[in-house]
């Protein structure tokens, strides 16, 4: 599987140097390292930079605030972003800051160069001033009572409460949300960016492929209704460049904040040899330039960067992919709800590849939220990564040590290994085309075809026969090559795993080595890779991101106070009853339990693995009556220690007892591991 190399440059949007990571943030960079490991995987020279946006009144605000410098500020917030993302396994080459001598150089090269092609302009504005701070105010350091709804302490620009959008000048009352003092209007000079001058350059860049159909038809309304000139300075005082020969005048954040991707990538390439700056940034660039950004942020980097790159003689990225937000259990992420979750607090309770995989199932290349839906991510994770990817090595891999931990020297079924193999291009096409959800489905029915073939084969029960050995080995080792190719498609997405995959087989883990199978040769003792969420793990993450609650009012004393009330059936929530996993399973053998008047012992067969269940059902059927028969049952109960031994579940009845009990029998077309809607 040789390939032509590329030699491609990635980018994430930079997270603002003000605050935590939170799952919002995480989608993005979780979606391009999972690009980013692909290409790699397939043997590219595929380099991924980052930085923190570093520069701007906001964060002057905040260390001022904390009683420390921006300097310090954002060396703190830094070490916090860099620390979250390495624990959620993203592998950047290098993640940078904006503030950087290489920045602030690259901002003055590109300022000068939009300079002397004559793309600036400068003119006197007249804005909101806070006499008191003795400085601009921005629109959302503005607020007063909504000239609307008249709701009081609302932002300048637009009210939370009615939705109505307006002009500072129209707040009621208006006041600096900084200091309080009353805002008075102060003309000043500014810098624009004259973009109506690549008006014609634009068009035909946002119309070449490089863009989402979406977000092109979306720049195109705003090329429609006529560019405007860029405001890209901002007065002292603020933290930031200032302008070259311009005292007291600073460059918008939003200038230097795409610079900063070429900022990191210098810093790199000063460190790193083989890497040539000139070669990925210079017009006429034979290799690749990719940004990942969310859809908030899309003009930036759809108009302003193109046409600044475009000036300076530096080229355009050769696409900019945008993703949606994330919601939760389908609402905007809430902390009185407990679903604006931290990076840190998530890590705090689950293992990072679980979101790694949840996320890589549901997003496509399409501009879309995602909601991460906790029920689901719960079932899917444990259907998914544990009960069909883990549990193909963990039911082999007791058999191949068993045997002298050397696998069979050919395969069994030479046919069925193909069907494996034959699927690399279809999932590399969904992985190139950020199609994840079409991958892991392509992945997971192949995890599906694997588990069916060892329950078929059942090499637990061949093991009980005389001679039957080889079979075994033979069985349980085209298992263990079915694992290590499907390991090998998720790598990028299960780093970790895939490393204590590797571990296992005594191998590294590549795609070109899809077609170099293990047989004939040793493996290690299998550790596990992964164990099943409790779902009480997701409560507890819910509950520690949920903002401080308001002191309860007292309930007003009720006459009946002290009366027993009547008795009424107890309620759960939807999303409770969401959590229960419905699944067809097939009676494989059921027993009498001996000293138990009412149970049966049914081993019950879901597809990728079997369990045991006791079943008070002895009255109503002989164990004779039930082998083969499918029935539901209750697939995610916590095993429950008993008297007679551990029961992994419950089958579902109905009838009013004795011998009119009916097992929930589901279709005879439906197979085992088929969940019950």
């Amino acid at each position: 599987m040789t390939m032509p190399k590329r030699d491609i440059l990635v980018t994430s949007a930079l997270p603002y140097a003000n605050g935590p990571i939170h799952l919002g943030h995480l989608l993005e960079y979780i979606q391009t390292d999972i690009w980013v490991r692909f290409q790699k995987l397939r043997g590219h020279q595929c380099t991924y930079v980052c930085a923190d946006d570093a520069h701007g009144t906001a964060i002057m605000l905040k260390a001022e605030q904390m009683g420390i410098t921006p300097e310090q500020l954002i060396d703190q917030v830094r070490e916090e972003h860099q620390r979250d993302f390495a624990d959620f396994l993203i592998e950047f080459d290098n993640y940078y800051t904006t503030h950087s001598p290489e920045n602030r150089e690259l901002a003055e090269t590109i300022y000068k160069a939009c300079e002397a092609g004559g793309h600036i302009a400068r003119r006197e504005i007249t804005q909101a001033y806070d006499p008191e701070k003795k400085l601009f105010l921005a629109d959302r350091f503005i607020k007063g009572t909504c000239p609307k709804c008249k709701a009081e302490d609302q932002y300048g620009d637009n009210c939370e409460v009615c939705g109505a959008t307006y002009t500072p000048a129209d707040l009621i009352n208006p006041r600096s949300a900084i200091s309080g003092a009353t805002p008075i209007q102060k003309a000043s000079e500014h810098f624009f960016f004259k973009l109506p001058d690549f008006e014609s350059y634009l068009r035909e860049w946002t119309r070449s492929g490089s863009l989402q159909p979406q977000i092109a038809n979306k720049l195109s309304e705003w090329l429609d209704a006529g560019l405007q000139e860029w405001d890209i300075s901002r007065d002292a005082p603020y933290f930031g460049f200032e302008i070259p020969g311009e005292p007291g005048k600073y460059f918008y954040v939003w200038l230097d904040a795409p610079i900063g991707y070429m900022a990191s990538f210098r810093n790199l390439c000063n460190r790193m040899e083989g890497l040539d700056f000139d070669r990925y940034w210079k017009e006429g660039s034979d290799t690749e330039l990719y940004h990942f950004i969310g859809k908030d942020i899309i003009s930036f980097h759809g108009l302003f960067w193109p046409a600044m790159l475009k000036a300076a003689g530096f080229r355009a990225p050769n696409a900019i992919y945008a993703h949606g937000f994330v919601t939760v259990d389908g609402r905007k992420m809430s902390k009185s709800r407990g679903t604006f979750i931290m990076a840190r607090t998530y890590l705090e309770h689950l293992n990072p590849e679980y979101l790694r995989y949840y996320f890589a199932a549901k997003l496509s290349g399409a501009v879309e939220d995602l909601d991460l839906n906790l029920s689901d991510f719960v079932q899917r994770v444990n259907s998914d990564v544990i009960g069909k990817l883990v549990n193909i090595a963990s039911r082999c891999a007791g058999f191949i040590k068993k045997a002298g931990g050397q696998l069979a020297d050919q395969p069994e079924n030479p046919a069925l290994l193909k069907q494996f193999t034959d699927k690399a291009e279809t999932i590399a096409q969904a992985y190139e085309t950020r199609e994840f959800g079409k991958a892991v489905r392509e992945i997971m029915t192949l995890a599906d075809v694997a588990n069916q073939y060892i329950a078929d084969k059942a090499p637990w029960q061949l093991a009980k026969e005389e001679g039957k050995d080889a079979e075994v080995l033979a069985v349980c080792s085209m298992g263990i090559e079915m694992f290590r190719i499907l390991m090998t498609y998720l790598k990028p997405v299960l780093p970790a795993m895939a490393e204590k995959a590797e571990a296992f087989l005594n191998t590294t883990l590549t795609w070109g080595a899809l077609d170099t199978p293990l047989f004939g040769q040793s493996i290690n003792k299998f550790k596990p890779l992964a164990t099943r969420i409790d779902p009480k793990q997701v409560e507890a993450m819910v509950e520690a991101s949920k903002a401080p609650a308001a002191e309860p009012k007292k309930p007003a004393k009720s006459a009946q106070q002290g009366k027993k009330a009547p008795e009424t059936p107890t309620e759960i929530e939807f999303d409770d009853f969401a959590k229960v996993d419905l699944r067809v399973a097939r009676i494989v053998k059921a027993e009498h339990v001996e000293g138990a008047d009412k149970l049966l012992r049914l081993t019950l067969d879901l597809g990728e693995t079997q369990r045991q269940v006791f079943a008070g059902i002895k009255s109503a059927y002989a164990p004779e009556d039930l082998e083969g028969r499918l029935t539901v049952m209750v697939a995610n109960l916590k095993p429950r220690k008993m008297k007679f031994g551990l029961s992994e579940g419950m089958v579902l009845a109905a009838g009013p007892g004795g011998k009119d009990i009916f097992l929930l029998s589901p279709d005879e077309g439906a197979q085992p591991g088929m969940r019950v809607m």
